[in-house]
Formats: structure tokens, C-alpha cells, sequence
């Protein structure tokens, strides 16, 4: 199961995010915008994800993905159960959020320093390590 601990890890790494406590909830930002945010008891994260592919998401896995709350279904946002992903999902999740936020060249710079590798999904972009 994935903690907010582990999410605030991989976030604390990334170029130009910091984290920040509103109302009690947990948040994670490049400049003013929210990328990531969490409920009150830390079981649910929300996170950017294009509006045009939210549906698809949510349908394909409703155990797993949720739509945002009625005030937040204006935004690129979506929710999902951080106990229903594992490590490598939260991975994707995390950084495809966060390269939505950031200029295309930081995210290139990222890249270039990780051991990961670009690829391109038609929606953000994931950077992943291969799976030993």
C-alpha cells in the first residue's frame, strides 16, 4: 500500500515542487499550481490528469480512480485510492502530474539526469525506470 510518505519522497525530487498544508490537507505545488493533494486521513490522492482522458480513466478502473469533487470537475483533476496502487503506479502517477505543470524542458532535464526513460502516452508524459 502506498503512503503519503512514499509520495512526498519521489515529490521532494522533483525540480521546482514543494509541499504545502492547506485547511489541514496536504498539497504539493510548482509555483501556485496544485499538482497533487491529499484527504484528511491521507487515503485518497487527487492529481492532475488531462479533463479530456478523466473519463476513460475512471471507468476503466472505479475500484482504483475517482472523479473529483464536483467543485474541482473544472480542472485537469482526478482522485485515486492510494491503497489500491502500488509503488510503480504511484511512480507514474506523481510524475505524469508533475510534468503537467512544468515546462517540457525541465521535464527534459529530469529525464536526462534520471536513469528513466521518456515515453510518450498521447496523454502526459511518464517517465519510467525499467522493472528489474
Amino acid at each position: 500500500m502506498v503512503t503519503l510518505d512514499d509520495v512526498r519522497s519521489l515529490a521532494a525530487g522533483l525540480p521546482r515542487s514543494y509541499e504545502v498544508v492547506v485547511r489541514g490537507r496536504v498539497k504539493f505545488r510548482v509555483g501556485r499550481i496544485v499538482y497533487l493533494d491529499f484527504s484528511r486521513d491521507e487515503s485518497i490522492m487527487g492529481f492532475a490528469f488531462p479533463r479530456e482522458w478523466r473519463p476513460v480513466l475512471v471507468t476503466s478502473e472505479p475500484e482504483k480512480f475517482m472523479l473529483p469533487i464536483e467543485s474541482e470537475l473544472r480542472w485537469n483533476w482526478v482522485r485515486v485510492r492510494l491503497a489500491a496502487i502500488d509503488m510503480a503506479e504511484m511512480r507514474e502517477l506523481v510524475l505524469d502530474a508533475w510534468s503537467m505543470v512544468v515546462p517540457k524542458r525541465v521535464v527534459a532535464e529530469y529525464a536526462a539526469r534520471s536513469t528513466g526513460m521518456l515515453v510518450g502516452l498521447g496523454a502526459p508524459v511518464a517517465i519510467r525506470r525499467p522493472r528489474s
